[in-house]
């Protein structure tokens, strides 16, 4: 497609020479009913659409880098591999076709690979074995950018068949979400909504009927330019806030089903970090953390990191100055989030925009 390479190694600017990239998959919005107005139509949401070009077309490149290395993986991924493998491969088919120029273009965070009761936030450190099975159930969450504007996005891989109806219940709590999300719409009906749809399904493993069920401390979330998680929750069940979604925002809508118990607690060891976005300037007394910050800040800024970058930065001997600037709150760790052990879990996420004019699910392709 578009002429890349297979495997694909041209990057996506080399593809569309007029720096247009191609559009996501656009879903209008109702029409008001108190008002009548159509916002698809609408010249003044048309002016004010025209006005955000620029930044939707960012946003498109980071989408088609983010769909063209995925439905390569998919094809790649298979039983036996190591995840260091996969996540190498990965990592190093989406640096090439996002064209990874310092923060200004590149990943947006490590590369998950969690499986089976492992939801999320799991990534491979350096001399990890893991080895993929054909019985794991494995969620392939990454993330690319172009100056900053992210997009979020994730799918699940199963090779036993039976597994299926978990990935289906996944995928279309994942698209009802979408669906729902709009400009005033509360936070709160998209979860119960999701939930509705997610718990409707059934899955039978080896003799034993599961209801699949919405992992209820994990959500969708607003993404912000270098910030994934920008401040709104997007629950994935009943309650949660009644806070609105407004013009011009950008979500990621992430579903989560389990087998288990439907909650996640941190376990095993942990991989994923991210600068406090808030946090004000510290003074630090130990040499090794001024220097892992001051690499922190050049490499990644505010956006998550693991372990296997600061190694491919170059890092050495970081593990105290790490648990320094987690002590002192610059530095977050993210670990590992995990249901009941022998449960499975599925995700699916899609990154969107909430236009003036239209919804635009940026990363949407023909996969999922």
């Amino acid at each position: 497609q578009y002429g890349q390479t297979n495997p694909p190694t041209k990057p996506i600017t080399a593809l569309f020479k007029e720096g247009k990239y191609p559009e996501g998959e656009i879903q209008k919005y109702p029409v008001d009913e108190r008002t009548a107005k159509d916002r698809f139509t609408s010249e003044e949401k048309k002016a004010i659409d025209a006005a955000h070009t620029e930044i939707y077309n960012e946003v498109r490149l980071a989408a088609e880098a983010h769909r063209e290395t995925r439905q390569y993986m998919q094809k790649w991924i298979k039983p036996g591999m190591t995840m260091i493998q996969i996540c190498e491969e990965l990592e190093n088919t989406a640096r090439k076709l996002i064209d990874e120029k310092g923060l200004d273009a590149g990943l947006a965070f490590p590369t998950g690979c969690s499986r089976n009761h492992c939801a999320a936030h799991y990534t491979p450190n350096a001399g990890d074995p893991t080895v993929l099975e054909y019985d794991d159930v494995v969620k392939i969450d990454f993330g690319t950018h172009i100056k900053g504007r992210i997009i979020d996005c994730a799918f699940t891989l199963a090779y036993n068949p039976k597994y299926q109806k978990l990935l289906d219940a996944v995928k279309d709590a994942t698209n009802t979400g979408i669906k729902e999300a709009g400009i005033d719409v509360r936070l709160c009906d998209i979860g119960a909504a999701i939930q509705e749809v997610m718990e409707s399904y059934e899955v039978e493993l080896d003799g034993k009927t599961y209801q699949v069920k919405s992992i209820r401390n994990l959500n969708g979330h607003s993404i912000a330019p270098y910030r994934i998680h920008a401040g709104k929750t997007v629950p994935i069940v009943k309650g949660g806030e009644t806070t609105l979604m407004e013009e011009n925002e950008f979500y990621a809508i992430e579903t989560f089903g389990s087998t288990g118990r439907g909650v996640v607690h941190d376990d095993m060891d942990c991989s994923h970090y991210m600068k406090n976005f808030e946090v004000p300037y510290q003074p630090l007394r130990l040499q090794s953390s001024k220097t892992l910050l001051s690499m922190i800040n050049k490499n990644f800024g505010t956006l998550a990191f693991c372990k296997r970058w600061l190694d491919r930065a170059g890092a050495t001997k970081y593990q105290m100055a790490l648990k320094d600037l987690c002590d002192k709150g610059i530095v977050e760790a993210y670990p590992p989030l995990c249901d009941i052990k022998g449960c499975y879990t599925a995700q699916y996420e899609h990154t969107l925009i909430l236009r003036p004019t239209c919804k635009e699910v940026i990363s949407r392709g023909d996969d999922y």
